[in-house]
C-alpha cells in the first residue's frame, strides 16, 4: 500500500511541475506584444529615408542607419541562438536563485541608450545583406518565426538559463532582451536622424 501511495504522490508532483513549467498567457501576450511593438517602431522610423539618409554618418565612428538596421537583423539571428543554445542543457529550476534581474528591469537596462557598450563579434555589421530592404527582409523574416515560437512553444523557458556580462537571465527573457534590443537600436537610429548635419532628403 505504502509502495501505490508513494508512486501516486509521485505522479500528482510531476503533474504539478508539468503545470508550473508552461509559460502564462500573460507571458506569451506580453513577449509578442513586445516583439510586435518594436518591429512596428523600426519600420515606422525607417519609411521613406533616402540613399543619403540610411549611409549618413554623424562620425567616422559611429554607425549610420543602414548599419543600425543590419545589426538589428544579425542580432534577431544570434540572440534567439543564445535561446536554442540554453535549451540544449539541462533543464535546473535550481538555478533560477541567480536571475537577480526581473522581466521590466531587463527590459529598461538594454532601452536605455546612456549605458554604451560595444557589441560583440558577429554582431558587427559589415554589408552581409546587401542593402537596407535585404536586412529588413531578413529581420521581418525571423521575427516572424519568433512570434509564431513564443506564441505555440511548450518548451521549459523559465528553467534554461544563459549567462551574460550583467548576470544570469532565463530563456524567456532571452527573448524580452531580443525586443528590447531591437528598440534599443531603433533608439540609436533616431538620434543619427536628430543630428544636425543629418540630410533633409
Amino acid at each position: 500500500m505504502k509502495k501505490y501511495v508513494l508512486i501516486l504522490i509521485g505522479m500528482v508532483l510531476v503533474s504539478f511541475m508539468s503545470i508550473n513549467l508552461e509559460l502564462t498567457k500573460e507571458e506569451r501576450d506580453l513577449a509578442i506584444s513586445e516583439m510586435t511593438k518594436t518591429q512596428d517602431h523600426l519600420l515606422a522610423v525607417l519609411n521613406g529615408l533616402s540613399e543619403a539618409q540610411l549611409n549618413f554618418k554623424s562620425n567616422p565612428e559611429s554607425w549610420s542607419i543602414a548599419e543600425c538596421t543590419e545589426h538589428i537583423a544579425l542580432s534577431e539571428n544570434n540572440i534567439f541562438g543564445m535561446l536554442e543554445a540554453s535549451l540544449q542543457m539541462e533543464s535546473n529550476p535550481d538555478k533560477r536563485e541567480e536571475v537577480k534581474i526581473t522581466d521590466e528591469q531587463l527590459q529598461m537596462m538594454i532601452v536605455d541608450r546612456s549605458n554604451k557598450v560595444k557589441t560583440f563579434a558577429g554582431f558587427e555589421p559589415s554589408g552581409k545583406f546587401g542593402s537596407v530592404e535585404n536586412s529588413l527582409a531578413e529581420f521581418a523574416k525571423l521575427r516572424e518565426e519568433h512570434i509564431t515560437y513564443i506564441g505555440t512553444t511548450d518548451d521549459d523557458l523559465r528553467n534554461h538559463f544563459t549567462q551574460l556580462p550583467f548576470g544570469t537571465i532565463d530563456a524567456y527573457q532571452i527573448l524580452l532582451f531580443m525586443s528590447a534590443h531591437t528598440e534599443r537600436h531603433v533608439l540609436q537610429i533616431e538620434e543619427v536622424m536628430a543630428d544636425e548635419n543629418f540630410p533633409k532628403n
